[in-house]
């Protein structure tokens, strides 16, 4: 490996490369070698950046958090507008699309991960309980909007929406499902809360 060449950024560049490890190869593939070596880097720009192999990971998991944060002030923006069920379906395909399935069985998979995110995470699968507070707040909105009736259990149905769509998408090799797939899950699971045309 080259030494001495600046790497862009180099925490970004190990957090994609764990992903592709974890994708391709599963959570007990997922070394600190497999991914210096996947993100083409010298093993020590890992530990240049990081206090360990779990720090690292921890990182990648707050760092994967973040976008479920950034998607969530999407989606709050989006009631109103569309319908309920495609801007779920839409949601649960974004989220599950990406290698947030995958994070949550490395979250499993490794104590010493599970126990470093317990200090921030208390309760919960970590990144599906943050998932289950975007779906929760989103369904709040559409409330709020008249378009969720007003005693809609929300605390059930968002871990619903969430449990439901990481069973579909958990285990599958090759293609994920297709949106009519995810659609029939969130149509089935909020059908009789939804108030549109």
């Amino acid at each position: 490996m080259p030494t001495g060449v600046a790497i862009r950024d180099p925490r970004e560049q190990l957090f994609n490369a764990a992903e592709r490890v974890l994708l391709r190869d599963g959570p007990s593939a997922l070394t600190s070698r497999a991914v210096t070596a996947e993100a083409g880097v010298a093993k020590g720009v890992l530990h240049r950046h990081f206090a360990d192999f779990d720090a690292f990971l921890a990182e990648l998991v707050h760092d994967r958090i973040t976008r479920i944060e950034e998607q969530s002030a999407a989606l709050r923006d989006s009631a109103g507008t569309g319908t309920v069920v495609d801007n779920l379906t839409r949601a649960l395909t974004d989220l599950f699309g990406t290698a947030a399935v995958a994070i949550v069985a490395l979250v499993t998979f490794r104590d010493g991960l599970r126990a470093r995110l317990r200090r921030t995470t208390p309760t919960g699968v970590p990144l599906l309980a943050e998932a289950t507070e975007m779906i929760a707040a989103y369904l709040a909105a559409e409330r709020e909007l008249g378009r969720v009736a007003a005693d809609a259990d929300l605390d059930a149905l968002a871990p619903t929406l969430i449990g439901a769509g990481h069973l579909l998408f958990a285990g599958r090799e090759g293609e994920p499902p297709d949106t009519e797939a995810v659609r029939k899950i969130v149509t089935t699971v909020i059908g009789g809360v939804t108030r549109e045309d």
